[in-house]
């Protein structure tokens, strides 16, 4: 019989998109082409640097914003300062340490516009830094009195909820970030679930995969929970003579889902948006 260590364990989260855009106005004073920043009305609270944004114009004109960039809207990741300017960058990892020479040149609109600015974060990161998990998932009964017969079948059995803890070596810069063989992308950083619980706007909400046991030999082996969750609680502690952690407490909110073997793939357009089938559902790789 196998013994299973959590070595093997791991967590990837995604970023909530935003439910709605966000509506605002960008005037030509809002940008400074020199030091490559904007600032937009109503964005603190709603935007966190490495978002995947997609910026564009209400009346569909040309949006005026980077430098070359003709069209009306566009897609770019951003870093967003402690006085709520924004700047626009090519990748995640340079959207993160938010150099001023890295990102992109702007231009000064030549009259007010009215934009949308929504987030289509689409990708799973690994959580680095992540010394131990912890999830417990319940099924919660519920009144069906009120239900329809066709309802209360549905719901007999209960609502399966879930919560958890996340145990994390503090970190909030990519200078220090662990890579995984099997995730060779740029992390998160348990400064961005710090983040989630003071933003007032959007929420606390992110996706979240639980690796239980991930092997990197075979991914059919592999067994994780999924489910969209919300931070609920975060505590740092701070020792002069001990590593910085934190904990952070998080409860599931919707379909908690246990499962094995691959993970499945979608395919893709190149903004990394799901090519939809006419159901809206999602196309997967393996399908005619």
């Amino acid at each position: 019989m196998a013994v299973y260590f959590g070595q093997n364990g791991e967590v990837e989260i995604r970023r909530d998109t935003l439910l709605s855009a966000l509506q605002t106005k960008l005037d030509p004073h809002d940008v400074n082409t020199t030091a490559k920043r904007f600032s937009v009305d109503r964005s603190s609270g709603s935007l966190l640097t490495g978002d995947r944004v997609t910026i564009a114009t209400v009346d569909k004109s040309t949006l005026e914003l980077v430098s070359g960039h003709n069209y009306n809207d566009g897609s770019w990741f951003i870093h967003v300062d402690r006085m709520g300017g924004i700047r626009l960058f090519s990748s995640f990892a340079l959207a993160i340490k938010g150099n001023q020479s890295d990102a992109l040149t702007l231009v000064t609109p030549s009259v007010s516009k009215n934009i949308t600015i929504q987030t289509i974060n689409a990708r799973f990161r690994h959580l680095a830094r992540v010394q131990e998990f912890e999830i417990t998932t319940n099924r919660d009964q519920i009144d069906l009195t009120p239900l329809g017969e066709q309802f209360k079948k549905q719901y007999e059995a209960g609502l399966i909820s879930g919560q958890g803890t996340l145990s994390c070596l503090w970190e909030h810069s990519e200078d220090l970030a662990d890579f995984t063989p099997a995730t060779p992308v740029n992390p998160e950083f348990p400064f961005y679930l710090a983040q989630l619980l003071v933003r007032l706007d959007q929420g606390a909400g992110f996706d979240g995969r639980f690796y239980i046991f991930k092997d990197p030999t075979n991914s059919s082996n592999t067994v994780w929970y999924e489910s969209n969750c919300v931070v609920t609680n975060v505590a740092v502690s701070v020792s002069a003579s001990q590593e910085i952690t934190t904990r952070i407490e998080f409860v599931t909110n919707g379909v908690v889902s246990l499962n094995t073997g691959e993970i499945a793939g979608y395919l893709l357009q190149e903004s990394e948006d799901k090519i939809l089938q006419e159901d809206q559902s999602p196309i997967l790789l393996d399908q005619p």
